[in-house]
């Protein structure tokens, strides 16, 4: 049998480019790109938490349809409470990963 030579120049994993990106700024863009991810993550729970709670039993998802329940969640209401839940959770885990 031949061995297989496999190029790892083909496709980088996401992962990696984070890895890349990160390495390759200085220390406040790092701080920054850290946020905005961290931040996104946050929001993106968020939302697929709400929209999972529009397909349990008392939701009405099932009934209304999947087009209602994104414009049910969508709300300026929603989009304000996950942007304050999001940035109150990086700030406590930022002082958390600062002092441990």
């Amino acid at each position: 049998m031949k061995d297989i030579n496999i190029k790892y120049n083909v496709a980088v994993p996401v992962f990696f480019c984070y890895i890349c990106v990160m390495s390759s700024q200085p220390n406040k863009s790092k701080k920054i790109y850290r946020a905005i991810i961290e931040i996104s993550f946050v929001v993106f729970l968020f939302y697929s938490n709400l929209l999972m709670g529009e397909y349990n039993n008392t939701g009405l998802g099932k009934k209304n349809g999947i087009w209602w329940a994104i414009n049910d969640i969508f709300t300026i209401e929603n989009f304000f409470i996950a942007m304050l839940m999001a940035i109150i959770s990086y700030v406590i885990f930022e002082f958390l990963r600062n002092k441990l």
